[in-house]
């Protein structure tokens, strides 16, 4: 079955404005690669940055960029070919990065709770709590615990048997669950375990964080703990109801409205990508003070140059 050819059944028809498709994907990548670049670029080299909570979200916007690569080039190589086709191997690696680097977004929302968390309530314990080697182990388990979660469903799926060649989507995600005759036993409790380890107890865990911090904060540090932690919020918030979607629609199947489908399918692919580094480049001071800086110091280069 890994050598097969199947074909992508997309929900509009692009040949018959691939180009205009493919200028519009085109671009829409170029942003996400530069904005994300740009505010990781800045976290980089500014030393001031280099602090637990810049980290993890240089991990995010690191993401962001992984998980863009992930759909895009496949995306705009259909665009241009006469026929949307992949392997069952590749589709499993598509899916396999796919909800990897979906997963890990939640741990890594999840560290950054935690470290604003040790930073407002319990400040003075912060250097002690927050070392390099706290961080480097949540960033590392922020990526090693999903690829082995997700790991498994793709074994279990390359194992299965398959009656369809025809992938109701723009790209190998929970569609590749349609391709097979019968679905196993193992991949609906592995999922089930899955969607509860990677995303439930996440987002429970930062619902509860956020609350003690906002609980324990008196009135003078309020404002501040807002501000850095709205942020994470709203991100969570958003993502939170693109990932239900993703997983529910697996479930409905071809019975969900098709411009609902398509006009979320769209937003998954770029509202996690694009608003990551425009709230993160905005809303957090210290970046938001260096791409000023950097904008301007653009600007005057230009300016020179012309």
């Amino acid at each position: 079955c890994s050598e097969t050819n199947f074909r992508f059944i997309y929900f509009y028809e692009p040949e018959k404005q691939q180009y205009v498709f493919f200028f519009i994907m085109f671009t829409l990548y170029i942003l996400i690669i530069c904005t994300n670049s740009t505010i990781l670029y800045l976290i980089w080299i500014h030393k001031n940055l280099h602090e637990p909570m810049y980290i993890f979200i240089a991990a995010l916007l690191l993401n962001s960029v992984l998980y863009s690569t992930t759909v895009y080039p496949k995306l705009l190589i259909d665009f241009l070919s006469e026929k949307q086709v992949t392997t069952y191997s590749v589709c499993l690696f598509q899916f396999f990065m796919f909800y990897t680097l979906g997963c890990s977004e939640f741990l890594l929302l999840a560290a950054m709770a935690y470290d604003r968390y040790v930073a407002i309530c319990k400040p003075l314990e912060y250097q002690t709590i927050m070392r390099k080697t706290t961080v480097s182990i949540f960033l590392v388990m922020a990526w090693f615990v999903p690829a082995c979660h997700i790991g498994v469903q793709a074994i279990a799926s390359a194992e299965a048997k398959l009656c369809d060649s025809n992938i109701k989507g723009i790209f190998c995600n929970n569609a590749v669950y349609t391709l097979q005759c019968e679905r196993s036993r193992l991949i609906t409790i592995f999922g089930v375990f899955l969607l509860i380890d990677l995303a439930v107890l996440p987002m429970l865990f930062i619902v509860y964080t956020y609350t003690k911090i906002f609980i324990v904060s008196h009135r003078k540090i309020r404002k501040k703990a807002a501000e850095t932690c709205l942020p994470h919020m709203l991100v969570l918030i958003g993502y939170s109801i693109f990932f239900v979607y993703d997983v529910s629609i697996a479930r409905v199947k071809s019975d969900f409205p098709k411009p609902t489908r398509i006009i979320m399918t769209l937003q998954i692919m770029l509202y996690h990508p694009l608003f990551n580094p425009l709230i993160y480049g905005l809303k957090m001071k210290e970046i938001s003070k260096h791409l000023k800086k950097l904008l301007s110091q653009t600007h005057l280069i230009s300016f020179h140059l012309k």
